[in-house]
């Protein structure tokens, strides 16, 4: 009797489910059999749900729990951060980003985590009162730091939430089926990964801010994937055909010291032989085989020298990738505190093109995670025993793989790094005309070297249109973007009304994604997709409403102002000063 209720509850008003199968979404209310009575009855009710504990996810939280709302955060790992923890990517970031250019948290979070150095860490004289501290003075942004440390810092901003009740974090946690009405979400069912023990979450909202967008099939909200033609979207460098299963590569990044009287070589992988001797088979030319110190230049696709090497001066001025994503620099802290720099290998070389994670089976997700694991650990194994070392010598079999940096037994990442998600069919899609630098000379009637004007701006951000090398077999696509701004319309799905995207998951094309997919532009993304649902909620509106309506935007602009979310770049004189 039980279970016969439940099952009328939440079917009716004709309410439908929808399951994680894209080709056949809709969902018979049959699919509940097989739950437990136990597992039915688990509800949990809170003001926003927010599938996806990443750096949207995160921000979302925290400015909805600080405007007094309840929340459930969910993730799939058992850790907060997405990208900047449990994925291994030091931050990429703009060179205006101390002071423009993102919100006030994000600078508060960049901050917070200089601060838990000089707290715990034996910084030397001058590094600890460097306002700039940068821990691992790393080639690819002003600040590089270790993943637990940012994880450390991200769990202190929200234990005044989870402590007060107001906020509930799900770990191991994964959207499994919805509840729809209409063009409203009315429930997830998420379910644990490690007990197997299923939760409804109900809320009024619901914030996607997940990796993948996985909320847009679960719901029936509508979205594109991969590339999009010419003819779809008049971008200048989109292609002539379109093609929804072409999408950047994801890659299983690791970390790793280097101890030299010591031989750390790991047991040589399943697929090295293959991985030693692929040679990418793309539509531009790639520079010789896929593990070697080359690569295609991203702007030019000319082959592009590397080098590798625990020493900076070995390599002179050829870019070391050693230094590329090292997240500690030995020299920043007591002598022998560090027995080496750390490094995170998120290199080139091990870019995962061969498979598409969008829409595939749990079963084929698993195989491309594991094959791209292979190659992760294929690299290393190159770099350890065959890779050329400026002294003319092969392989450098000191380097260790260092598992304890990301948690897992493996070595490495919790969870892929994701470039590229589904994308969801807004009220505005940021196209390549609205910030790509020549294709906006091409089409502005002014200003052509400032990015087009949102008049519903959420936020701002910068970085190149850089696009990976694709599973359709793209080589690079790398070109300058202009400072731009975050549309609220680019977050405001065509057909649902209470689902909000707050990740890789807006309304962007498969080119302007690639400028809009880094650290501080999904953390902002989700920080405003948070304070526009506290808005609407206080003031009896839908947030499409606040952007219909002038008054209501600008008031919510004003919001966002007060909390240090900035709507417009600074003037170029303001920048330079």
């Amino acid at each position: 009797m039980k279970r016969r209720n439940f099952i009328k509850t939440i079917s009716a008003g004709s309410a439908f489910l929808i399951t994680s199968h894209e080709k056949n979404p809709l969902s018979s209310v049959s699919s509940l059999e097989s739950i437990s009575v136990k597992q039915q009855n688990e509800v949990l009710k809170a003001d926003v749900v927010i599938i996806g504990g990443g750096l949207g996810g995160v921000s979302s939280a925290l400015a909805l729990v600080r405007s007094g709302k309840q929340v459930i955060l969910t993730e799939e790992t058992d850790w907060l951060g997405g990208q900047l923890t449990q994925q291994g990517v030091p931050p990429d970031e703009h060179r205006w980003i101390e002071f423009a250019g993102s919100t006030k948290t994000y600078r508060d979070l960049r901050n917070r985590i200089r601060d838990y150095y000089r707290r715990n860490y034996p910084l030397v004289d001058g590094v600890r009162d460097n306002l700039l501290l940068n821990p691992g003075n790393a080639s690819v942004s002003h600040f590089c730091h270790e993943p637990r440390v940012a994880l450390s810092v991200i769990l202190e901003m929200l234990a005044p939430y989870i402590g007060s009740g107001k906020l509930t974090v799900l770990y191991h946690h994964k959207a499994l089926k919805s509840s729809v009405k209409g063009d409203r979400v009315e429930s997830v069912t998420v379910k644990n990964e490690q007990t197997g023990n299923l939760k409804t979450l109900t809320a009024p909202y619901f914030i996607d801010a997940t990796e993948l967008g996985d909320l847009l099939p679960l719901t029936g909200t509508e979205y594109v994937t991969g590339t999009e033609s010419k003819k779809d979207t008049g971008e200048l460098h989109a292609p002539s055909e379109s093609d929804p299963e072409n999408v950047q590569a994801f890659t299983m990044c690791f970390a790793m010291d280097y101890i030299p009287a010591e031989n750390h070589t790991i047991q040589r992988p399943d697929d090295y032989t293959f991985w030693k001797n692929y040679t990418p088979q793309m539509k531009q030319p790639w520079a010789g085989k896929l593990l070697d110190l080359h690569y295609s230049n991203p702007r030019t696709l000319e082959p592009k020298e590397l080098c590798f090497s625990p020493s900076d001066s070995d390599c002179g001025n050829v870019f070391n990738l050693w230094s590329y994503r090292r997240i500690a620099n030995k020299d920043n802290f007591a002598q022998g505190f560090y027995k080496s720099d750390i490094t995170i290998v998120n290199y080139p070389q091990n870019d995962y093109f061969l498979g598409n994670l969008i829409g595939v089976s749990e079963r084929k997700f698993n195989q491309y995670v594991e094959s791209a694991k292979q190659l992760s650990l294929s690299l290393l194994y190159w770099l350890q025993t065959e890779a050329p070392r400026p002294d003319g010598g092969k392989g450098w079999q000191g380097l260790r793989l260092r598992n304890d940096i990301l948690g897992t037994e493996d070595g490495l990442a919790k969870y892929p790094y994701i470039r590229e998600s589904r994308r969801v069919k807004s009220l505005f899609t940021i196209k390549e005309e609205h910030v790509g630098k020549e294709n906006r000379a091409l089409v502005a009637t002014d200003n052509k070297d400032r990015a087009a004007f949102f008049p519903d701006s959420v936020g701002t951000g910068y970085y190149p249109i850089d696009l990976h090398p694709t599973t359709g077999k793209d080589n690079y696509i790398d070109f300058d973007s202009l400072r731009f701004q975050i549309p609220l319309g680019a977050l405001l799905p065509i057909k649902m009304k209470n689902l909000i995207p707050a990740n890789k998951n807006i309304g962007t094309t498969h080119i302007t994604n690639g400028c809009y997919r880094l650290h501080p532009v999904e953390w902002n993304i989700g920080e405003s997709a948070g304070l526009l649902l506290s808005f609407a909620m206080e003031n009896y509106c839908t947030p499409h409403d606040v952007r219909e309506n002038q008054a209501l935007l600008h008031r919510f602009q004003d919001l966002l102002h007060k909390q240090g979310v900035e709507t417009e770049w600074l003037s170029d004189e303001e920048l330079n000063k």
